[in-house]
């Protein structure tokens, strides 16, 4: 659909959006490239900003979306290096605002967190008439509490407080905030101080027409009977090492050779994983895919027999929806998981939840689900029922659109057709 529609007899330009996204590129980001999709859908015009992927150019417009990339900086490393890693970002990302806006100006800018760094971009459009609008997609100071916990000396304090200041300046400039669940919209309600009525939650959820169960690869399956699959990013506060002690006892303690795990995804720990990994023996049980696109999931999710939610109790991880758990579902496979809030408001009864921690109890569920076909056929087929009917990002995509109806003045579309898949 063009961005002219037709509305009684006349055209009608809806607009015109830039997206902001500094955490991964586009369309590797799977939820912006659904929004993408959707507004593209619904008569807007569409240009992303974003860092590169390898070999990714410079430029390049997908399915009508314009995508402006610009070189990643090195791997941030301490405070100073973070300060530097946002401060790059920003300035490219500031600079690319002036080429989108040469080519057409847009109406709305939206900023994907992390970091919390562009409100103070939005501000500067702001005399140029620009509204803005936050996708909320992770809770900063959670991140750091995660990740080092709570703060006890004086630099360590500054930079929380740091971040709750970034994140408030955040929620005060945005027009609307778009939250991924009901726990991220409450802390923009009470944390950020947002209207109820400028909060909307537009969940992560999978396009079900697109992910779904596939042929199966008996290859990736390493000669064995079966394949277990863990899909994310791999930083300190995601718990992969504890996947990989999961692996371990169900190798080693349970001495199930038959049992071969797929990890897919990299980050900040991937190299430290794979030491890990080689220190443990399980080299030849376990494949790190490294970065994989829309085919590779698709083929590792379609031939596993079940898929990890292992992430450890956290207070960012209890609050966060996993979309590896949503994705799991789609492809019709059954699920393992820590009992986190959010990742029960996911999973519904459609997985097997265990205390967090509980290495030894999560290595025995596993088992038990391999051993079990019936259950883990019963399982996979309510997980993808529930995908489509209750997780499915189509009626996200509705919420997310009226969000840029209601902040633009413009009537509603009567439906946002189905997604497509990125041409790369």
């Amino acid at each position: 659909m063009s961005a002219r529609l037709e509305e009684e007899g006349t055209k009608v330009n809806r607009g015109h959006v830039l997206i902001i996204v500094q955490n991964l590129p586009v369309p590797l980001d799977r939820r912006v490239w659904l929004e993408c999709q959707a507004l593209t859908a619904a008569g807007f015009d569409v240009s992303v900003i974003c860092p590169k992927g390898p070999n990714d150019p410079a430029y390049q417009e997908l399915s009508g979306v314009h995508i402006h990339k610009y070189a990643p900086p090195p791997q941030a490393n301490g405070a100073l290096g973070y300060l530097l890693e946002f401060v790059y970002c920003w300035l490219r990302t500031a600079r690319l605002t002036f080429k989108v806006w040469r080519r057409q100006p847009f109406t709305v800018m939206q900023a994907c967190n992390p970091p919390d760094t562009y409100w103070a971009l939005a501000r500067l459009w702001r005399a140029r008439g620009v509204k803005f609008v936050f996708d909320h997609h992770d809770l900063n100071p959670e991140v750091f509490r995660s990740r080092f916990g709570e703060p006890k000396g004086l630099a360590a304090r500054v930079q929380l407080a740091g971040l709750y200041w970034l994140e408030r300046k955040t929620f005060h400039t945005a027009d609307r905030v778009i939250s991924t669940n009901q726990s991220y919209q409450r802390i923009a309600w009470e944390r950020g101080g947002v209207p109820p009525e400028h909060t909307t939650v537009v969940r992560s959820g999978p396009d079900t027409s697109a992910m779904k169960p596939g042929e199966p690869r008996p290859q990736l399956r390493n000669g064995r009977e079966h394949l277990v699959a863990w899909l994310g990013i791999m930083g300190p506060q995601d718990g992969v090492d504890g996947v990989l002690e999961i692996a371990r006892k169900v190798v080693k303690e349970h001495g199930r050779e038959d049992v071969q795990f797929a990890l897919m995804g990299f980050g900040d720990c991937l190299e430290d994983l794979k030491k890990q990994c080689t220190g443990l023996g399980l080299d030849d049980y376990v494949t790190f895919t490294g970065r994989v696109g829309p085919k590779e999931i698709a083929d590792y999710l379609s031939t596993s027999s079940l898929g990890l939610s292992a992430d450890p109790l956290s207070p960012l991880n209890d609050v966060s929806t996993m979309n590896k758990t949503m994705e799991y579902m789609a492809y019709a496979l059954p699920v393992v998981a820590y009992r986190l809030t959010e990742t029960v408001v996911s999973a519904g009864d459609c997985a097997v939840y265990l205390e967090p921690g509980d290495a030894d109890g999560f290595a025995k569920s596993v088992i038990d689900l391999l051993d079990d076909p019936a259950r883990r056929k019963d399982l996979g087929t309510a997980g993808r029922r529930r995908a489509e009917q209750v997780l499915d990002w189509r009626p996200q995509a509705k919420a997310y659109v009226e969000v840029y109806e209601s902040l633009s003045g413009l009537a509603p579309e009567l439906s946002v057709p189905p997604s497509r898949p990125a041409v790369v």
